[in-house]
C-alpha cells in the first residue's frame, strides 16, 4: 500500500471546500449526458453496440495469452521489439536499460495512464532524463504537480486562472488567462520538445494481435508527433488492450469517443504497424534511419484478473471514463479523493489489483453503489457487484473491524435482540424526539442532521398492529406473505398498514410472518457473506411457514436481495439452495405486483387528477429490479395526482445505507440536489416506493421544504380507497 496513512474525511472535506472544483464537475456533470445522448443519436441501437463491445472483450480476455503470443509474433515480425513486464520495477528496469544503450537524454510522452500507474515520469528524472509530458492536460497537471484527477480529462479540476499561473511560473513570463492564447503558447513550446527529444513514449488504446499493430485514439495530435519524430518510440500497452482483429476494434472505436467526450469521432485515429524511417542528427548533419520501436506489454496484475472467473469483467473497460461522468460521489470530490491513479468505481476495482487491496479499501465505500455507471458503461460491467465482491474477499481475508462483526454478527442476525434494541431505542430518542422527527443531535453527532432531519422510530412497530389492520377475507384470491423489512417495520409502520389495505382491497390474504428479520442488505455490503447467510435462512424458514403464493416486499432493496442475493449466496450450500432459488421465485416488488394486480382487474386506467406528485426513482428499482412505469401507472390511476417528471427522477437521494451516516457530508450535497430538483417541479408530494429513500428525502424536506411530503406509492393508494 503506498499510503496507508491517507485520511479520506480529510480529503473530502477540502474538496468540498474547493468552488472550482465543484463547480467544474457540477458544469460537466450537468452537460454530460446531453451530449452523450446527441452522440449516440446516428447509432441505430446503442444497446446492441454496447453487447457487440462487450461479447468481443469477453472472448478476448477468454484466450488473452494466446492474443498475446500472436500479438508478439506479428509485431516482431514487422521490425518491433515486444517485451513483457510483470511489473512496474521490470518496466522500468527495462526502459532505463534502453535509455542507456541507445544514449536518450529527452523523453517526450503522450498520454499513458499504465505509466502513471507505477510513477515511471519520476523514475526518468531520477536518472537524469529529462521528461516531458505532451498531452496538454497531462502537462498541466505535471506543472501542477499533481495527478490525473480524471482518466481522459486529467485537468478538469482547473480553471484557466490556475492554468495561467502554472504557465507563467514555468514560463518565466505573464501568460493570461486567454484559453486560445494558452493553447497556442503550449503548442509552441512543446513543439521544442518534440524536436529534440531521443525517445517518445505512448500508450495505446488497442493493440491488434492479426497484425501487430497498435492504435492511438486522440485529439490534439501530440501522439503522433511522439511516436514520428524521436529516434526511438516505446508503446506502454496493458494485456486489456489486446483485440485479435482489425475487425474487432471497430465497437471500441464506435464507443470511445462517443462515451468518454461526446464526441462522434476524435480528431485523430493512429495505426503503427512496425518501425518507420526517421530523421537523425549526427555531426550537424540529418540523415534518414530505421527508428526502433519498442513494444511493452505489461501485467502488473492483469493476468491475474484475467484468470479470475469473476474479475476478468474488467477487460471490458476502454478506459472512457464515462462511469466517473455520471457518478455522484465523484462530481462533488473529483479522482484526487476517489481514487488512488484510477478514479472512481472501476478506478478502485483496478486498483485492487494494478496496486494493492490497502490502496482499494481506502476508497471502495465511496461507491454509493447507485449503479447509474452501469448504464452507461459502453462495456456493460458491473462496477458495483465487483466493489462488492472485493469487500467480500478482504473480509474472508482479514475479517471485519471488530464493531462491526459484534454489530452483524450478535445484533442483526440475532432478531430478538436486534427488535428489543430497537424497541429500546424508541424509548431513549425522546430527548431529541420532535414528533416523526428527530431535528437536532448534540455535540459530534450534529453534522448528521445537517440539511436533514432524521426520522425517529415508532413507538409502535408495524409487527404490533398486524392483529388489528388483517382482515378475514371469505374468498381470497391469493395469499401473500408480507416482508416488511426493518424500515417499514419500526420506521413507517403506517406504510404497512397502507400495504395491507391495499393488498386487502384486491381480496388478497396476507400472512406476516413474525420470525422476519432485517434482509441482511447492510450485511452483505459490507462484504460479510456468512452472517449474511445465516440471516437468509431465517427468513426463508420463517416464509415457508406462511405457505404463501407470493412473498411482498415494499422496499426494492429487500426485494432485491431476497429475490438476487438469496439464491447466489446459498447456491453452494446442498441443504438451502433449492429452498432458497423457490423462495426467490416467489418474490415481487410491491408496486409492480400491485400493477399487475390492477391491470387484470382493470383499475390501471389513467385518470385525470388535481394534486401534483413527483416520482423519485430507487436506485435498486430502477437499475436492478428494472422496474419505471408501474408505480407511476398506480399513482395515475387513483384519479387523484397529476404526476409531474422532476429533473434527474432516478438520480440516487444519497441515503445508500450506511453511506448516508458515515459520509453524511457528501450525503448532504446529494440530497440537497434532489429536494431542489422537488422544488421546481411545484409538487405537493414526492411519491417514493424505497423506505430508505423515503427517510432521506423526507428529512431533507423537513429541514429544506416542509411544505412538501413524502409518501410512500403505497400511503398514496391506500388514501384512495374507499373504506
Amino acid at each position: 500500500m503506498e499510503n496507508p496513512n491517507r485520511n479520506i474525511k480529510q480529503e473530502i472535506s477540502e474538496k468540498l471546500r474547493d468552488d472550482v472544483l465543484r463547480g467544474a464537475l457540477g458544469r460537466f456533470g450537468e452537460a454530460y449526458p446531453v451530449a452523450r445522448a446527441k452522440a449516440y443519436e446516428n447509432v441505430e441501437d446503442i444497446e446492441a453496440l454496447r453487447d457487440s463491445l462487450k461479447a468481443m472483450k469477453a472472448a478476448a480476455v477468454a484466450d488473452i495469452e494466446a492474443i498475446a503470443d500472436r500479438f508478439e509474433a506479428e509485431a516482431s515480425k514487422r521490425g518491433a521489439k515486444v517485451f513483457r513486464a510483470k511489473d512496474g520495477p521490470a518496466l522500468k528496469k527495462y526502459l532505463l536499460d534502453l535509455c542507456r544503450e541507445q544514449g536518450v537524454k529527452r523523453v517526450v510522452k503522450s498520454k499513458s495512464m499504465a505509466s502513471e500507474e507505477i510513477h515511471l515520469n519520476h523514475a526518468l528524472e531520477e536518472a537524469g532524463i529529462h521528461v516531458r509530458e505532451t498531452d496538454l492536460g497531462e502537462w498541466i497537471i505535471a506543472l501542477a504537480g499533481h495527478k490525473p484527477s480524471h482518466m481522459v480529462m486529467p485537468a478538469i479540476h482547473l480553471n484557466r486562472q490556475q492554468v495561467a499561473e502554472y504557465f507563467s511560473k514555468e514560463l518565466k513570463e505573464d501568460i493570461p488567462p486567454d484559453i486560445p492564447f494558452m493553447v497556442q503558447t503550449a503548442r509552441k513550446t512543446l513543439r521544442e520538445e518534440f524536436l529534440q527529444a531521443d525517445m517518445g513514449i505512448s500508450g495505446a488504446n488497442i493493440g491488434i494481435a492479426e497484425n501487430g499493430a497498435i492504435c492511438l485514439v486522440t485529439n490534439e495530435g501530440n501522439a503522433r508527433l511522439v511516436t514520428t519524430l524521436p529516434r526511438v518510440h516505446v508503446v506502454i500497452i496493458g494485456y486489456e488492450k489486446l483485440v485479435p482483429t482489425i475487425k474487432d476494434a471497430i465497437p471500441i472505436l464506435r464507443s470511445l469517443p462517443r462515451s468518454a467526450t461526446s464526441q462522434v469521432a476524435t480528431s485523430y485515429v493512429s495505426m503503427i504497424s512496425g518501425p518507420v524511417p526517421a530523421m537523425v542528427e549526427k555531426n550537424g548533419q540529418w540523415t534518414e534511419q530505421d527508428k526502433e520501436l519498442h513494444i511493452i506489454l505489461f501485467d502488473n496484475g492483469r493476468l491475474k484478473a484475467a484468470k479470475d472467473e469473476t474479475f476478468k469483467e474488467i477487460y471490458q473497460c476502454i478506459r472512457c471514463a464515462s462511469c466517473l461522468n455520471v457518478c455522484p460521489v465523484y462530481q462533488l470530490v473529483g479522482g484526487h479523493v476517489y481514487g488512488h491513479i484510477y478514479a472512481g468505481g472501476i478506478g478502485a476495482i483496478l486498483t485492487a489489483f494494478f496496486n494493492s487491496m490497502g490502496d482499494f479499501e481506502k476508497i471502495n465505500e465511496l461507491c454509493i453503489g447507485c449503479r447509474k455507471c452501469t448504464t452507461v458503461c459502453p462495456g456493460r460491467i458491473n462496477i458495483p457487484g465487483l466493489i462488492e465482491e472485493l469487500r467480500t474477499r478482504g473480509v474472508k481475508d482479514h475479517g471485519l473491524p471488530f464493531s462491526l462483526r459484534l454489530l452483524f454478527e450478535n445484533v442483526i442476525a440475532n432478531r430478538r435482540l436486534f427488535h428489543s434494541l430497537l424497541r429500546t431505542a424508541a424509548l431513549g430518542q425522546k430527548p431529541v424526539q420532535s414528533g416523526r422527527f428527530i431535528r437536532h443531535l448534540p455535540l459530534f453527532m450534529a453534522g448528521l442532521t445537517e440539511g436533514r432531519s432524521l426520522p425517529a422510530i415508532a413507538d409502535s412497530p408495524l409487527r404490533d398492529r398486524i392483529h388489528r389492520i388483517t382482515k378475514k377475507l371469505a374468498a381470497p384470491t391469493k395469499k401473500v406473505a408480507f416482508f416488511s423489512g426493518c424500515n417499514t417495520d419500526f420506521v413507517f409502520p403506517e406504510t404497512g398498514e397502507a400495504v395491507y389495505k391495499v393488498l386487502q382491497d384486491l381480496n388478497i390474504a396476507v400472512a406476516f410472518p413474525e420470525e422476519q428479520s432485517c434482509c441482511g442488505k447492510p450485511v452483505v455490503g459490507f462484504g460479510d457473506v456468512e452472517t449474511t447467510k445465516k440471516i437468509a435462512k431465517g427468513n426463508i424458514a420463517a416464509f415457508e411457514k406462511a405457505g404463501a403464493d407470493y412473498v411482498i416486499a415494499a422496499c426494492p432493496s429487500c426485494a432485491e436481495t431476497l429475490h438476487v442475493t438469496y439464491p447466489e449466496i446459498l447456491k453452494d450450500d446442498p441443504a438451502w439452495a433449492g429452498r432458497a432459488k423457490a423462495f426467490a421465485a416467489k418474490v415481487r416488488e410491491f408496486s409492480q405486483f400491485v400493477a399487475g394486480e390492477y391491470e387484470q382487474a382493470g383499475r390501471l386506467a389513467k385518470k385525470p387528477g388535481a394534486k401534483k406528485v413527483t416520482f423519485h426513482d430507487s436506485c435498486h428499482m430502477k437499475r436492478v429490479l428494472g422496474i419505471y412505469e408501474e408505480p407511476r401507472k398506480l399513482l395515475e390511476s387513483t384519479g387523484a395526482c397529476e404526476v409531474v417528471e422532476m429533473k434527474d427522477c432516478d438520480k440516487c437521494c444519497g441515503m445508500a445505507g450506511a453511506f448516508g451516516i458515515k459520509y453524511a457530508e457528501l450525503s448532504a450535497p446529494i440530497l440537497k440536489q434532489k429536494i431542489d430538483n422537488i422544488k421546481e417541479t411545484g409538487a405537493e408530494v414526492v411519491c417514493v416506493a424505497c423506505p430508505a429513500c423515503m427517510m432521506q428525502i423526507g428529512g431533507g424536506l423537513d429541514k429544506q421544504a416542509p411544505g412538501v411530503k413524502v409518501k410512500h406509492v403505497a400511503d398514496i393508494l391506500a388514501e384512495n380507497i374507499k373504506d
